[in-house]
């Protein structure tokens, strides 16, 4: 159990909470929870069922027909990728749901599991729980912040049963091109594990770049799974839905589990997935418009501070570096202590992640605008 929670993300928490109550104005860009209400429309789908008296009743755990008819249509439209809608897609109770119960699903206790150093904490607590030997897959800048593949040992390799990727990353902001998906395909069917990769940062993209899904590569759908959620890019982390799409035997195994564990999603909440994924994609684009506007005034801003951070492609993070010479814990508490700007220091992803901090997009441009005087006036007195 002591390996299940980051002491550090515990710390900052509190840290940010003792300031709020002495009364300090505290812009809080550490938690990566959306700022911004879901479209109308989906809102609107919400309610109806919501209102429909008949509804209060267990669901599939798979997921409603109706809903994994969308997600297909959806993946289609989006990635041009083809799924069987009955034994490729399994809902999902938020994408953490599927990624805290896959190991569970595939790994023996002393197995490998090949995780990203940095890496979102999920990625190491699901196969803690399973009791799996995690082998960390350092990501640096020098290699795009992808895990060189050479340099995992035949030994470590042998005895893989799952690898887990997240492009775009959290908490890098970091791409992946196809090419190098292409390559873990081979490294996949060529020692046989899976390959799971969290996809749910595809639509928060900037500058004109759209993502590959990991499932677009030949050959992908026969080693791995791809995992999404409606948390970031519709807005709604609250309601707990996402999904698993691809290898229909890793998707059965999930569903297996699943099905001791929960009665599928809540059916309200799966009538306003489904409004999200067939309506009106505007919304959309307008929210990676606003996170796009959101990253331009905290970099550029910044940049005439001192503070050098590189300008990403996707997500709703910046990964920057410490512009002290500080550990990345030393510094996040002193930039709470004296501009009241919580963020969260890059260890707590990893050891690879010192050195750098993750700052969140998500508090309106004013406060970001405002957060930029303030780190300004606390560097200059530096």
């Amino acid at each position: 159990m002591n390996g299940l929670m980051s002491a550090i993300f515990t710390q900052m928490d509190d840290l940010r909470q003792a300031r709020v109550c002495e009364g300090k104005d505290v812009i809080t860009l550490s938690i990566g929870s959306p700022d911004m209400p879901p479209a109308k429309h989906i809102m609107r789908a919400l309610t109806e069922a919501v209102n429909d008296a008949e509804r209060y009743g267990y669901t599939l755990s798979k997921g409603n027909a109706d809903l994994l008819d969308v997600i297909a249509s959806w993946y289609r439209q989006k990635f041009n990728v083809g799924l069987d809608a009955r034994n490729e897609i399994h809902s999902l109770m938020g994408s953490q749901d599927g990624l805290a119960h896959l190991s569970l699903c595939l790994v023996n206790p002393g197995d490998v599991v090949l995780v990203p150093d940095p890496g979102y904490p999920i990625y190491t607590a699901g196969p803690l729980i399973a009791g799996a030997e995690i082998h960390y897959m350092p990501l640096r800048p020098e290699n795009h912040y992808l895990p060189d593949l050479s340099a995992i040992s035949e030994d470590v390799l042998r005895r893989t049963k799952l690898m887990i990727l997240n492009y775009p990353n959290n908490p890098l902001a970091a791409i992946a091109p196809k090419e190098f998906f292409a390559q873990v395909v081979n490294l996949a069917q060529r020692y046989s594990f899976v390959v799971c990769h969290d996809f749910a940062y595809s639509e928060l993209v900037f500058d004109g770049y759209r993502p590959d899904s990991f499932l677009s590569v030949p050959g992908a759908k026969e080693v791995g799974i791809e995992l999404h959620s409606l948390s970031k890019t519709y807005n709604m982390a609250g309601c707990r839905i996402g999904f698993a799409v691809g290898n229909a035997r890793v998707i059965e195994l999930l569903g297996r589990l699943k099905s001791n564990i929960d009665y599928g999603v809540f059916y309200p909440v799966q009538q306003a997935a489904i409004a999200a994924l067939s309506g009106s994609q505007q919304c959309v684009k307008d929210l990676a418009a606003m996170y796009q506007r959101r990253r331009d005034v905290l970099v550029d801003g910044l940049k005439r501070t001192g503070w050098n951070i590189p300008k990403p492609k996707a997500s709703m993070f910046l990964w920057a570096p410490v512009p002290t010479r500080q550990s990345s814990l030393a510094f996040t508490v002193d930039l709470l202590q004296n501009t009241g700007i919580a963020v969260i220091p890059g260890i707590a992803f990893g050891a690879c992640g010192e050195g750098f901090v993750r700052i969140a997009l998500v508090q309106p441009e004013d406060r970001l605008a405002e957060g930029v005087n303030r780190v300004a006036s606390w560097l200059e007195k530096l």
